[in-house]
Order: structure tokens, then C-alpha cells, then sequence
């Protein structure tokens, strides 16, 4: 037998499906799902690409599989704390998953075979938000809506040029106060020098918005 033909046999005697799955997160997280494949995959695990198929019956199985791990990761709403508590602590812990796995933004809402991870999440969010009082109309209005906030800034925050506070105040000196001459923009101007001296750090603004909305839904959910 060929060396490389051996080297492939001894990559494929230790694979698994949970093998097969991680390795498909990471090359995600690396480079973006739309560069996944199976024959990529392979490759990146040693093993002939017909061999996966053992483990995962194709990409929309291997992609419903991927998302499950990133369900798992987020942190349950913890019981016996109030509810808001407990949907900022998990709405807060989705957002840092999805800093690590941007690609899975598109996809937490699309998988119509969801895995344990993800049902069991669904199950622990929609209990907390019945049990402190709202309705299953109001309920599903309120996971529908937190959801949508934490996705929309999860993607908007994957696709900025900083990260940082110090990020912004370089990008905002060098960058955008040259673009802002005070007479034509005096707004902006004034807003962009006020932020960099005020040490503003725009992921900051993810718990600004998700306290408001939080405290919208209370007001709904004390008049249901």
C-alpha cells in the first residue's frame, strides 16, 4: 500500500461523527461557511472525502450538526433568577458565541432538523419566559424579538472595523475626524471627537439595547 494511501486509512480509523463535526466548526470559524465542503473537509481531516458520508449524510446534515454545537455553547437561562436576569445572561452569552462562530448567524433560525442542542435551548428560553407570566402568544412574541436583537447586532458587529475601544479612538482620529470637516459635518464631527474622548466602546451598546428591550417586554408582559 502506497504511503499516502496509508496515511488516509489511519486518518479514517479515528474519525467520528463529533470528529467530523468539530473540524467542520473550525474550518468555519476560519474561513466561513461558504467555503465548506466535503471534499474541503476531508482534506482538512486526512481522510478520502466518500468516507464523511459514513458520519454525516451531507452538507444540510453536517450544517444542521455545526449549528447544534453552537446552540450547546450558549448559556442556558439560569433558573429561579427573574426572568429579565436571565434572558440578559443569555442573551449576552449568545452574542459572545456568535463573535467566535459569525457564520452561524444565518443559520440558527434556517434548520429545519434542529439537534438536541438547539431543542433543548428552545425548550429553556420558552419555559422561563411562561413561567414568569407571559402568554404563549406574548412568549413567543418576546423570544422572537430577542432573538432578532442579538442576530442583527451579532452581524453587525462581525463586519466592523474595530473591536475595541481603542480601535474606534485610532480609526476615529486617523480615519474618520479627516472625512468630517466641522463645517460641513459639525455633528458628526462634535459626536466622533466627544466619543473618542469619552473612551466609547461600541460593543457596549449591545447591553444598552437589550435592557430596553427587556424593559419594553416587561411592560407587555405585566399588561397581558
Amino acid at each position: 500500500m502506497a504511503a499516502g494511501k496509508q496515511r488516509q486509512v489511519a486518518s479514517e480509523v479515528g474519525l467520528s461523527k463529533q470528529r467530523v463535526v468539530v473540524e467542520a466548526v473550525r474550518l468555519a470559524d476560519r474561513e466561513g461557511v461558504g467555503e465548506l465542503s466535503m471534499r474541503r473537509l476531508a482534506g482538512e481531516l486526512g481522510a478520502g472525502a466518500m468516507s464523511l458520508y459514513h458520519y454525516v449524510a451531507g452538507k444540510e446534515e453536517l450544517l444542521d450538526a455545526m449549528t447544534d454545537v453552537v446552540f450547546a455553547e450558549i448559556e442556558l437561562p439560569p433558573e429561579g433568577a427573574d426572568w429579565q436576569s436571565a434572558m440578559r445572561k443569555r442573551s449576552v452569552s449568545a452574542r459572545d458565541v456568535l463573535a467566535r462562530h459569525p457564520w452561524a448567524i444565518g443559520l440558527m433560525e434556517s434548520r429545519t432538523s434542529p439537534g438536541p442542542a438547539h431543542l433543548r435551548h428552545r425548550e429553556a428560553v420558552t419555559a422561563c419566559l411562561r413561567k414568569a407570566g407571559f402568554s404563549v402568544v406574548m412568549a413567543t412574541h418576546a423570544h422572537w424579538m430577542l432573538d432578532g436583537y442579538v442576530y442583527g447586532f451579532a452581524l453587525q458587529a462581525s463586519s466592523l472595523p474595530f473591536d475595541s475601544a481603542n480601535e474606534f479612538a485610532d480609526m476615529a482620529a486617523d480615519v474618520f475626524l479627516p472625512q468630517l470637516p466641522p463645517d460641513q459635518f459639525p455633528f458628526l464631527n462634535e459626536s466622533a471627537a466627544a466619543l473618542v474622548a469619552a473612551g466609547y466602546d461600541p460593543p457596549e451598546e449591545f447591553v444598552f439595547g437589550l435592557d430596553l428591550v427587556l424593559a419594553g417586554l416587561e411592560r407587555l408582559r405585566a399588561s397581558d
